[in-house]
């Protein structure tokens, strides 16, 4: 009895007494350091314990989460904590997921606390299946079964294994419409994006339910219903329902559709600071007609963007409807609240840490001290964007703090590389490798201005050259350029011709903005040529009536008009080209040149842009010059003309030795479909797909007995259709493109793929 008091002595419950704790003494640890659990622990030696703290050291070590059974205990003065430690994660297996990828799902499992090496918790792994059961369901993927395992091992771990039996994808067999009147279940459900297994649903996953795309369809319902009158629509119930094998799904819609309403007035209420008269043609709404939630939307937006320009960017425009039940109308209410008109108070810009500030001030159109203008604002960004210095350009115009009538430009740039080199290669049997590329700095030091150094590699041209061009010579926006070149060409190497020349170029050019958009140019050159006959006829022919070294001296003009939206893919705006090449009276050679090119841009949806492009180009002599010097001809043919062509391959020959020799008159075109790929992340911005169908040409408009064929004929016109695939790769844009001749002629020189970098096709 006596050795039993003494023992009961030494280990009390700490709950017996109250006791100064001279020493803590931990039980039972594996992995986790005593250090651990002393930080978790609210008591330390010295603090006194009883009934009232021991509870709390109790939930303090059981929230860490590490612990599965936690004990206090007294021996003497020493607080004794014992505890039983939850196992640790050694290995997570996962097993039989296709439509998820184990990298994904090991990431989702992560973020929830479930990882190698981290402690154990049965809640968690809980949570993990349904959590993946989720995922699972939102793919439509309803029979899937989850089954997980731990497996104990030495040491106090555990091996996790979850195995997945994913089953098949539910499809949805039908959309069930009730309560449509006056439009067809067929006609609302081209609406949805959801629907029953069409040809395409491979790529568009309609077929595949989600609630949100649900969500974005009923929506758009609701949408159609507004637009057309239908004020009181609803949508009364949605009910999705799965077959018993879990491979069908049915939604059924309950709609209460009420009737349509006329618009019977219309009106301007509030302060709206600008006339009506400048008001009322924004509203694009008729007494009569049946109200739309659409038009009035786009309305009340042209009247904000009209008081932005003019000042007011914290304009607000209210659309009050005032519904008569009896007759079926509405009259709708435009209550104008134009608030204080603003004016800028400073211009900030960030992001350019190479590009210096008065590069992007040049291109501002919102001024500091000026009246706040959004179309202003708009037209700046859409410069900055044009410049191609930046892969970003956003501006915001936050409110001065304390002053309702100031506001801040926030201009933020995301810089591109300065420097950009281009390089192209490309096979044909008659030329095998072919090589080029330049040294481009559209941006040198950050001024602006660009400096270029090219040259050409190619077994059928050497090509040397230099330029340099100060966009802003003068602060009114003239440019001033300077090029020097020299170049020698094969032309057998090139197109198969026994003939080569060797020319060169020195030029100075000036520029002069005429609107926002547009330029005009004007160029003054220099040029030396030294032409080699070889054995070919059209070529001897030209020496003996011209000679073979010429001086000429050329003056050429352009206009530009550039109003796309931005020069890294743009999706609307154009760039139209028109410029025209003389050589003074005086030259060795007498002639002109006249060239017209436009891409326009047109947004189809916000993710396919249709690319129009055209291309006329004639050329003729004048006073002692016969005819436009054919070494100088057009050419067509090849990727950045007719692809699926070899390059420079069409139009006339020369009837001895069968080779192209061009013509003084091109004509070319293209259609193209753009859309980013299926996927997303940074190849969205970087990667464009294209299907795209060109055609085109070229003439000699002179009579000749030299070539295979003169004149006009609408019949040469050669066409192609394929794919395209652009990217903009480190080193530069990367094209590459699969062209199907479509009337290809025996003797043609067709290469169906083609590929370049530095150079968009």
């Amino acid at each position: 009895m006596l050795l039993f008091a003494v023992l009961l002595s030494f280990h009390q419950p700490a709950t017996a007494a109250v006791f100064q704790v001279s020493d803590i003494r931990v039980e039972g640890l594996q992995r986790i350091a005593p250090g651990t659990v002393f930080n978790y622990l609210p008591v330390q030696v010295g603090d006194t314990v009883g009934e009232d703290v021991t509870g709390g050291i109790i939930r303090a070590l059981y929230k860490t989460g590490f612990f599965d059974d936690v004990r206090v205990e007294r021996d003497g003065g020493v607080l004794v904590l014992w505890v039983r430690e939850r196992p640790a994660i050694a290995e997570i297996k996962i097993t039989g997921n296709k439509d998820i990828e184990t990298k994904a799902l090991n990431s989702a499992l992560e973020d929830i606390g479930l990882k190698e090496g981290r402690v154990f918790n049965r809640s968690v792994l809980d949570r993990i299946e349904q959590e993946l059961e989720r995922q699972y369901f939102a793919r439509g993927k309803y029979g899937v079964l989850i089954q997980s395992t731990v497996s104990p091992l030495e040491r106090n771990r555990v091996a996790i294994n979850i195995d997945i039996t994913e089953g098949l994808t539910a499809r949805i067999k039908q959309i069930n419409m009730i309560g449509n009147d006056a439009f067809s279940s067929k006609e609302l459900g081209k609406l949805f994006k959801l629907g029953p297994t069409r040809w395409n649903s491979f790529y568009s996953k309609n077929d595949q339910y989600s609630k949100q795309k649900l969500a974005g369809d009923l929506e758009t319902l609701r949408s159609f219903y507004l637009d057309r009158g239908f004020i009181k629509f609803d949508i009364k119930s949605t009910q999705v329902s799965i077959s018993a094998d879990k491979k069908e799904i049915y939604i059924t819609i309950v709609l209460d559709e009420g009737k349509p309403y006329a618009i019977s007035d219309i009106k301007l209420a509030g302060e709206p600071v600008i006339p009506t008269e400048r008001l009322f043609p924004l509203i694009h709404l008729k007494r009569g007609d049946l109200f739309s939630r659409k038009e009035t939307t786009e309305s009340a937006e042209r009247i904000s963007k009209l008081l932005g320009d003019e000042g007011y960017a914290f304009a607000n425009v209210n659309t009050i409807p005032e519904i008569d039940e009896a007759a079926h109308t509405v009259a709708v209410t435009f209550f104008v609240d134009a608030g204080k008109r603003v004016y800028v108070r400073r211009v900030n810009m960030k992001g350019n840490t190479r590009t210096r500030d008065e590069v992007l001030r040049r291109e501002m159109r919102q001024l500091e001290t000026a009246w706040f203008s959004a179309d202003l604002v708009r037209k700046s960004r859409e410069r900055l964007q044009r410049l191609g210095y930046f892969e970003d350009v956003s501006i915001e115009t936050p409110a001065v703090p304390g002053t309702p009538d100031q506001v801040d430009v926030d201009v933020t740039v995301k810089e591109k590389p300065a420097g950009n080199l281009a390089a192209g290669i490309g096979y044909s049997q008659e030329q095998g490798v072919l090589l080029n590329a330049s040294i481009t700095q559209n941006n040198f030091l950050g001024t602006g201005k660009r400096v270029a150094v090219a040259f050409n590699t190619s077994s059928a041209t050497s090509l040397y050259q230099i330029g340099f061009t100060n966009p802003y010579y003068t602060v009114d926006g003239i440019s001033r350029g300077f090029n020097l070149s020299y170049s020698e060409t094969n032309f057998y190497e090139l197109i198969g011709a026994d003939y080569s020349s060797n020319v060169g170029i020195a030029e100075i050019n000036f520029g002069l903005p005429i609107t926002d958009t547009s330029r005009a140019g004007m160029a003054f050159r220099y040029q030396y040529t030294e032409f080699t006959a070889g054995n070919s006829d059209i070529a001897q022919q030209f020496v003996k009536d011209n000679g073979n070294q010429f001086n000429d001296f050329m003056v050429a003009t352009s206009y530009t008009k550039d109003y796309r939206d931005t020069a890294i893919f743009p999706t609307r705006g154009g760039l139209r080209t028109l410029s025209a090449e003389l050589t003074v009276p005086g030259s060795d050679l007498q002639y002109y040149k006249l060239n017209f090119q436009e891409q326009r841009y047109i947004s189809l949806t916000s993710r396919f842009v249709l690319t129009v492009t055209g291309i006329l180009g004639y050329g003729d002599g004048y006073g002692s010059t016969d005819s436009l010097p054919f070494f100088d001809n057009y050419y067509a043919g090849g990727p950045r003309s007719v692809r699926g062509w070899v390059a420079n391959s069409l139009g006339p020959r020369e009837i001895t030795t069968n080779n192209p020799v061009g013509g003084n008159l091109k004509m070319a075109g293209s259609v193209e479909l753009y859309a980013p790929p299926p996927v997303g992340g940074d190849f969205e911005k970087t990667l464009r797909l294209g299907v795209f169908f060109d055609f085109g040409s070229v003439w000699w408009m002179d009579s000749s007995n030299l070539l295979t064929k003169t004149g006009f004929d609408l019949g040469d016109l050669r066409y192609s259709t394929g794919v395209s695939v652009t990217w903009l790769s480190p080193i530069g844009a990367l094209s590459l493109s699969l062209a199907y001749p479509l009337n290809d002629e025996p003797g043609d020189k067709t290469q169906v793929f083609q590929f370049g970098v530095g150079k968009t096709f």
